[in-house]
This record gives structure tokens, C-alpha cells and sequence, in this order.
């Protein structure tokens, strides 16, 4: 019988302070592709595997922009362009009038691209995933607190890895199957 591929090693800790250190032990052993869980935020965790930087503003300025700079051209098109009409003598393109709509559009925009922007950096939405393939990841949403190193990892290494798990007293280390 032919084994499944293997996703990664899933190590099971009794609470976020030693989620939180065997965590900055893997990186600085090296490990890059891991990820934590747990019931709540950790704050010294996400830090720890190297989440620092997000995305998501730069793409709300990005929609920002598009939004506003779409609102602003619509207009434009519409009373200079396609329907121009004279209303007591003022120009056909009189920007001021054109702020609130592009005020409007600008935060429409930004608002879509942070939902739409946010659910895509987050992958999601995500039905399935390889880590409930691990019958103690129930407990994740509990009392438990899981680190899991993924075998795509530069620095993998199956017996390496688990030994190096092992080390860090966990509960219990698994295999998690794709």
C-alpha cells in the first residue's frame, strides 16, 4: 500500500507560553513554512513565525484610488462627454461639483478591495485543509495549542524534524497527511 504524502509534523502544547517558545526555537533553528494554532490570538506567536507585515493596506489604497479615480472619470464622461447640458452658464466640467460622488466612490472602493483583498491574502475561503487530517487538532478550538512545521520547508527533514519537535516537549507529535 502506497503512503500518502506527508503535509508537515504537528507538534501539541498544553499552553501558549510554550506554543510561543517552541515557536521562536523553530525560527531560529531555521524553519521558515510553519504555522500555529490555537483557541485565541498570540500576539508573540505571530511574531515569532514571521508574520510582520501585511498587505491588506497597501491593497486598500489600491481600490481607494481605483474607486475614486473611476467615480471622478464617470462623472466626467457623463457631463462633458455623453450628456453634456448647460445649467445657468457653468461649465461643462466643473470639478467641485464632482467631490461628493468621488468622496463616495473612494471609500466604496477601499471598502471592497479590504474584504475581497483580505479573504485572498487569507486564502480563503478554505473548506478543507490538511491539518484536520490530525484527530487531537478537535482540541485546537479547546484547550490546545498546536505548531505545525509544513514539509515544503527549505529546512525539512522528516527524522530531523521530529526529533526537533521532540525536543521541545510537546504533548504529542503527528503526521499530518495531505
Amino acid at each position: 500500500m502506497k503512503r500518502a504524502p506527508i503535509f508537515g509534523l504537528m507538534a501539541e502544547f498544553d499552553s501558549p507560553t510554550d506554543l510561543a517558545l517552541a515557536t521562536r526555537k523553530a525560527y531560529a533553528e531555521g524553519y521558515r513554512r510553519m504555522d500555529a494554532y490555537s483557541p485565541f490570538p498570540i500576539e508573540e506567536v505571530s511574531e515569532a513565525i514571521g508574520h510582520h507585515r501585511s498587505r491588506v493596506p497597501l491593497v486598500v489604497l489600491v481600490g481607494g484610488l481605483l474607486g475614486g479615480l473611476g467615480g471622478y472619470l464617470m462623472q466626467y464622461w457623463i457631463s462633458v462627454v455623453n450628456y453634456p447640458i448647460n445649467v445657468g452658464g457653468r461649465p461643462l466640467h466643473s470639478w467641485p461639483s464632482f467631490i461628493v460622488v468621488t468622496f463616495e466612490m473612494t471609500i466604496l472602493g477601499a471598502a471592497v478591495f479590504a474584504v475581497f483583498g483580505m479573504l485572498a491574502l487569507n486564502r480563503l475561503p478554505m473548506p478543507y485543509h490538511p491539518v484536520f487530517n490530525v484527530e487531537r487538532f478537535a482540541f485546537a478550538s479547546k484547550d490546545r495549542f498546536f505548531l505545525c512545521i509544513y514539509a515544503d520547508d527549505r529546512r525539512y527533514d522528516r527524522v530531523q524534524t521530529e526529533k526537533f519537535l521532540q525536543g521541545l516537549n510537546p504533548k504529542q507529535v503527528s503526521e499530518v497527511p495531505h
